[in-house]
């Protein structure tokens, strides 16, 4: 880890999840965010100062000892607020092999271009899906899997990396 922030804040965890990505999930709900989406699904992550807050370490060793899990789910809130917490998350969970999704408000532009901060950046080193993108009401859409509205995207990070460009996810193949 990185170490530049040693505790998390998070509104809660939910084991053994099939809503948030591939396979079953280990999601975590980062507390806070500044999006203002109207009709957010979670608006109880909002405030900053809200939920619990947790050693980084804690969170980690917790999702490593939880057994039958595809993968983990990075979710809020928005966690790229908490980003420098959010890479050493992801790149502790990277390196024993887990498949991580990083959901967020921000646009995976906006993150390239530095408007989430450069933590946040580094954070797409360690993602392999991001749904990106604020939720918008009016476009809710059931019929997009993964996501809660149809603006928002499910982009393959590394193939987008390495391509300079943005690279949808294929979940053809999936499950």
């Amino acid at each position: 880890m990185n170490g530049k922030k040693e505790s998390v804040s998070i509104a809660g965890v939910k084991k053994h999840t099939t809503v948030n990505g591939p396979g079953v999930r280990y999601t975590v709900f980062m507390q806070g965010c500044e999006h203002g989406c109207k009709g957010c699904h979670n608006p109880e992550t909002h405030d900053p100062d809200g939920g619990k807050t947790i050693p980084v370490k804690e969170l980690i060793d917790d999702i490593l000892a939880t057994k039958y899990i595809d993968g983990v789910t990075l979710s809020g809130g928005d966690p790229l607020l908490q980003a420098d917490q959010c890479r050493d998350i992801a790149e502790a969970l990277k390196s024993k092999g887990l498949n991580i999704w990083l959901y967020s408000g921000f646009t995976f532009d906006e993150v390239i271009e530095g408007k989430a901060g450069e933590a946040a950046r580094e954070v797409l080193n360690f993602i392999d899906v991001m749904v990106d993108g604020r939720f918008v009401e009016s476009l809710l859409s059931e019929g997009h899997i993964w996501r809660g509205s149809s603006n928002q995207r499910l982009i393959d990070v590394k193939k987008s990396l390495d391509a300079g460009k943005i690279i949808s996810f294929d979940d053809e193949f999936v499950l």
